[in-house]
């Protein structure tokens, strides 16, 4: 007899990332999509809203309502934006269903630090001090079993991998942290604006944000949970002509002079057991072509010795291991199952 699958819904079955989420989750020997929410004016089907999946066995996307989910619904993912997510969260907690939510609602340990960066009042600050924080290759122990996941920012996903090993052997100085990133033109969502329109995307090379990104404190809070002690960084995000993908170059003053040898032993040894963290060969380099529509992490490490400075490239999916991918691998390990279902 087939073992009984998890009944999943998505709240925000329109986003960019719940196209991620039903491309993997139709492929996931463990997970079924039962429900399918959005603001809708009248039921669709999927394949109106994402081509690719024209003709799957996929229930038509709804109008939002969670008193309506279908009885076997175990967990929700939400892929609503920012703000709206925490309003959804108590309504499905208070009937038993685990949530993974892909906004920033949840991801602050601090809920006026999320105040101070997205200008909102907190709707649930004594929810947000028990949600989990899924990045699942630093903190998996805590995800276990867990029923209010929040999944990671893009960036922060690439900077915090990149940095956690340095960070934890307490090895750079602190306020030296430069974080370079490069994001394709997916990662600002499904709504074109005047930035990301193709017009002024296609052929453009651009910074923006530059030191008021709102990811800027979600990545200085988890180094400092790292290192146990108050961390900055500079952080310079980049908009490049391409559909998905993430690219950072991290750079950041070392406490001592230590080899590059070392460092990357360190780096190896660290993410050894990780499914989903590709610590390269010495003589290559990541790129976001080798991790497209998957849930990797690749990263390498250099060292300036004149100048004592090491540097960090990493380069992940945003829609993939910078958000939905991610969201899957907490959902297996919430749920017990094995980490790289569906991935």
């Amino acid at each position: 007899m087939a073992e009984q699958k998890i009944g999943v819904a998505i709240i925000g079955a329109r986003a960019f990332t719940s196209g991620e989420l039903l491309r993997i989750l139709l492929r996931h020997p463990g997970a079924e999509v039962v429900a399918l929410q959005a603001r809708v004016d009248a039921p669709m089907e999927v394949g109106e809203v994402f081509g690719f999946l024209r003709g799957a066995p996929l229930p038509a996307i709804q109008g939002v309502d969670v008193d309506h989910l279908p009885e076997n619904t175990v967990s929700a993912f939400l892929c609503l934006p920012h703000t709206v997510g925490a309003k959804f969260a108590p309504l499905l907690l208070e009937r038993g269903i685990r949530v993974f939510d892909l906004s920033a609602d949840f991801r602050f340990r601090d809920h006026r630090i999320y105040e101070n960066t997205y200008a909102v009042q907190h709707p649930s600050p004594d929810l947000n001090r028990r949600a989990i924080y899924g990045l699942p290759e630093l903190f998996r122990a805590n995800i276990i079993g867990q029923d209010l996941v929040a999944c990671p920012g893009c960036y922060p996903t690439s900077i915090i991998l990149g940095l956690a090993p340095l960070m934890k052997q307490d090895m750079v100085v602190k306020g030296t942290i430069i974080a370079d990133s490069k994001s394709g033109v997916s990662g600002a969502g499904r709504t074109p604006n005047e930035t990301t329109h193709y017009c002024n995307a296609n052929e453009n090379f651009a910074a923006y944000k530059i030191a008021s990104h709102r990811h800027q404190p979600e990545i200085e809070e988890n180094l400092t949970r790292l290192s146990g002690e108050r961390q900055t960084l500079t952080f310079v995000p980049h908009l490049v002509p391409m559909e998905r993908g993430i690219l950072s170059t991290i750079y950041a003053s070392l406490k001592e002079d230590i080899t590059e040898d070392r460092i990357h032993a360190l780096y190896s040894q660290f993410y050894d057991k990780e499914p989903f963290v590709r610590v390269l060969p010495k003589g290559a380099l990541p790129a976001t072509a080798n991790v497209a529509r998957t849930n990797v992490c690749e990263i390498q490490v250099r060292v300036d010795a004149p100048a004592r400075r090491v540097i960090i490239v990493s380069a992940i999916d945003n829609l993939v291991k910078g958000a939905s991918g991610q969201a899957v691998q907490c959902f297996n390990v919430s749920h017990g199952l094995d980490e790289t279902a569906g991935l």
